[in-house]
């Protein structure tokens, strides 16, 4: 993926609950500038006091926001909040409005996260990921139950 700019590859992670923290940091130690946007300031405290990369408080969906963040710079943005409705609202703001190439969301209903993903926009669907791995887990096991009458 090319860059915009010189220098380090910009990301902007939308929302800092646990997979949107845990993200940035991993992101961050990979060499990454990375710009946090998060609406409530108690869940900053989950990128750890060691966080030195740039932090804007406020709503995702706000533009005012967005540019203080760095939307026009950026390489990448996640929309990682707890809300499908907004993570969709903001991908596909971003990508219409500011042509970011890189925009993934995260879309807990996976019909939801199929039907945008077909109108090209990239789409994480943990519940899909976790029905996949569980049946995959499942399959894999003897067919004798565990620690019972066979």
């Amino acid at each position: 993926m090319g860059s915009r700019h010189d220098g380090p590859m910009k990301a902007i992670v939308i929302g800092c609950g646990r997979v949107g923290a845990t993200l940035a940091r991993t992101l961050a130690e990979e060499g990454w500038e990375v710009t946090v946007v998060e609406l409530d300031e108690a869940n900053l405290s989950r990128l750890g006091p060691d966080w030195r990369q740039p932090l804007v408080l406020g709503h995702g969906m706000d533009a005012k926001v967005l540019e203080e963040a760095g939307v026009q710079d950026a390489d990448v943005l996640i929309a990682a909040t707890d809300g499908d409705n907004s993570n969709l609202v903001i991908g596909q703001m971003l990508q219409r409005r500011y042509a970011i190439g890189c925009v993934v969301v995260r879309v807990f209903d996976p019909r939801r996260a199929d039907f945008y993903a077909e109108r090209g926009l990239r789409t994480v669907c943990p519940t899909k990921t976790s029905i996949a791995t569980l049946a995959d887990i499942v399959r894999s096991c003897d067919a004798a139950p565990v620690g019972g009458a066979a």
